[in-house]
């Protein structure tokens, strides 16, 4: 899963807002390049959901990204994801081509969005939050890590599955870095196969993120080699998809690593 920032405040400094048709045909090409580079699919987000960052209104959201995804639905053969956890934004997404939304509340799930990706036989990401964004590492406490993300993932699909959603377009997320210390978003790789018990498939996203920082002391422009090692490890623990900034270079790992983990 190939990211597609469009935001002015990316922690991963590479977010673009689009103005003009100039900055939608720079949009484009950057999605095309993803793709060559060996995306199998394109997340657009428009609001930044960095530690301490603030909401965007809802008509913000969809000036950011609805044209965006339009035009990449008419282009693009690739499934379009698009990063909102707002009903409106969702639909609005949905009609212009997106096929999965990737709701990063998904343990505090909207029972209208739910419904909604069900009618359109959307796909969506649960994924583990505590908190919000501008909160969510405010107070990270958990009395036992991997018992409390999984149940509250499990009752997450539970909803989907009672709003009419198919289990085969229920993706799971266990957060890293979303209300989670250095220690958690370890402990959560390590042991990201007692989350095969949910019967969905696994999406992890620890592209440039700040706790392969903390390990490596590095600032978010180097943090390469610690997110090909992060995702290496993702998969050889039982992920499924990946979500990463540098497509390319991931790419040649995650080969790699396939082979390695399925010898002919």
């Amino acid at each position: 899963m190939g990211i597609l920032n469009l935001t002015p405040d990316s922690f991963s400094q590479d977010g673009i807002l689009v103005k003009n048709r100039k900055d939608l045909s720079k949009i484009l090409a950057m999605a095309e390049k993803l793709i060559r580079d060996g995306a199998d699919m394109i997340d657009v987000g428009g609001e930044s959901t960095r530690p301490g960052s603030r909401k965007i209104s809802v008509k913000e959201e969809i000036k950011r990204i609805i044209p965006t995804v339009g035009a990449l639905a008419s282009k693009m053969k690739v499934p379009i994801s698009v990063d909102t956890y707002k009903p409106v934004v969702a639909r609005q997404a949905l009609d212009a081509g997106a096929h999965l939304i990737n709701n990063i509340m998904g343990t505090h799930l909207n029972r209208p969005l739910l419904k909604m990706v069900s009618r359109y036989n959307a796909a969506i990401v649960l994924m583990h939050i505590r908190g919000t964004p501008q909160t969510m590492q405010d107070q990270v406490r958990y009395k036992n890590l991997l018992r409390e993300v999984l149940f509250e993932l499990r009752q997450g699909v539970e909803k989907c599955l009672d709003a009419g959603i198919k289990r085969d377009k229920i993706i799971i997320d266990p957060g890293i870095g979303f209300g989670k210390t250095l220690k958690h978003n370890l402990e959560l790789i390590y042991h990201l196969k007692d989350f095969q018990a949910l019967n969905c498939p696994i999406l992890v996203g620890p592209s440039r993120k700040s706790f392969i920082g903390q390990v490596l002391k590095r600032d978010v422009s180097k943090r390469l080699i610690g997110t090909i090692a992060a995702v290496c490890a993702s998969i050889m623990n039982g992920a499924h998809i990946v979500r990463v900034h540098d497509v390319k270079e991931i790419k040649e790992a995650i080969l790699m690593t396939d082979a390695i983990m399925s010898p002919p």
